[in-house]
């Protein structure tokens, strides 16, 4: 392993700590070091900070000081090269004298776009691109694709059965996972900007979609319903709970406004959309991912049942699919997938890693480009 790629991973590590806090903005790790004969000695590091500043590269610099004057600088992403609500993190690094910089990504953002790796070449900075290039576009998916293809990044999560099964079929609800897979799905909303439900699960499980790991109580990300009838009960959990965790909910153009009215003054965030191919019955996905992007969202945890799911798979809007599998067997119900969506997971993804989460086995696919 070469000290560029070492320090890279170092710096990757780093920039997810953000994921789930710096949307819109990409979440990046940076580190200042030196390359001396025993190896790397960091002299700084950063990632960006919640609400997308400051930047990574800045905060490695001001952890730094002096000593960054003649080092090297690891960054997940292309400095950025524009005047925003912060100066350039390109005229930080030259200013503060870094002889060297090493990116994994360039960013698409067309306000960069390979011109913060050029104002460092003007500079008379080396610098070296595409160090662990798939990593870092994996961690930067959702700025990625919010750029390119004005949608959120997609992770659905599902749990089944040993036999297949999703749910009950019925209003009971039906518990699958154990503590240790509820733990990882606890993990997968804190590394997300919003998690989104469908109007059947809230109604049937009535829950809160919080985050409840030790230290991130009344954090979490925005919660988000696909109600095209504003069918949500104002007693719900997740209404009730509006004024101190953000709900959106995600209702067709159509969709009654004196309902709308009553759940905005419970705090509700209303979202309207389009429906499905003009059938003015299911909301057009894919015109709702681009309204949450819009709205600055970079990555959406889907944590509905299998109607959302296999909706969202037809679409071609999941770009990581979180598979929960649990030893337990209940002889029927409502199958995770039907037919066609198994043969579209078959087709559209590729196994990256399975963890074991005793009792239960969590499959993590990704999407095939």
């Amino acid at each position: 392993m070469s000290a560029d790629e070492d320090v890279m991973r170092h710096a990757l590590a780093l920039g997810r700590r953000g994921l789930g806090n710096t949307a819109p903005n990409p979440a990046v790790g940076a580190v200042v070091w030196q390359d001396t004969a025993n190896g790397p000695v960091i002299l700084g590091r950063g990632f960006t900070r919640p609400g997308g500043r400051p930047h990574a590269e800045t905060e490695a610099l001001k952890a730094a000081g002096e000593k960054a004057r003649g080092a090297i600088m690891t960054v997940t992403l292309e400095p950025c090269s524009h005047h925003g609500k912060t100066p350039p993190c390109a005229d930080a690094i030259i200013a503060a004298g870094i002889k060297r910089v090493v990116t994994a990504l360039d960013d698409p953002d067309p306000r960069v776009a390979g011109r913060g790796h050029e104002l460092l070449r003007q500079a008379g900075i080396e610098v070296v691109t595409g160090v662990l290039r798939d990593e870092a576009l994996r961690a930067n998916r959702g700025h990625v694709l919010r750029v390119t293809e004005k949608r959120p990044m997609v992770t659905l999560k599902l749990a089944r059965t040993a036999d297949g099964f999703s749910g009950s079929g019925t209003d009971e609800r039906l518990m699958i996972t154990g503590e240790n897979a509820n733990l990882r799905t606890q993990m997968l909303r804190a590394t997300h900007d919003a998690v989104l439900i469908g109007a059947k699960t809230a109604r049937a499980d009535d829950p809160r979609l919080t985050l409840r790991l030790p230290g991130l109580e009344g954090q979490g990300p925005i919660r988000i319903v696909a109600d095209p009838f504003l069918s949500l009960d104002p007693e719900s959990m997740l209404v009730k709970s509006a004024t101190i965790h953000p709900l959106w909910i995600a209702c067709l153009h159509q969709a009654n406004d004196d309902k709308a009215d009553l759940l905005e003054d419970c705090g509700v965030e209303i979202v309207r959309a389009p429906s499905q191919a003009g059938d003015g019955r299911e909301l057009d996905l894919k015109a709702l991912m681009a309204e949450l992007a819009a709205r600055g969202l970079t990555r959406v945890l889907c944590e509905g049942g299998p109607h959302l799911a296999a909706s969202l798979i037809k679409a071609g809007l999941v770009d990581e699919l979180v598979l929960m599998t649990s030893p337990l067997t209940v002889g029927a119900g409502l199958p995770a997938f039907d037919v066609a969506t198994e043969a579209s997971v078959a087709q559209q993804f590729r196994l990256r890693e399975t963890l074991d989460a005793k009792p239960d086995r969590i499959e993590i696919f990704e999407r095939i480009a």
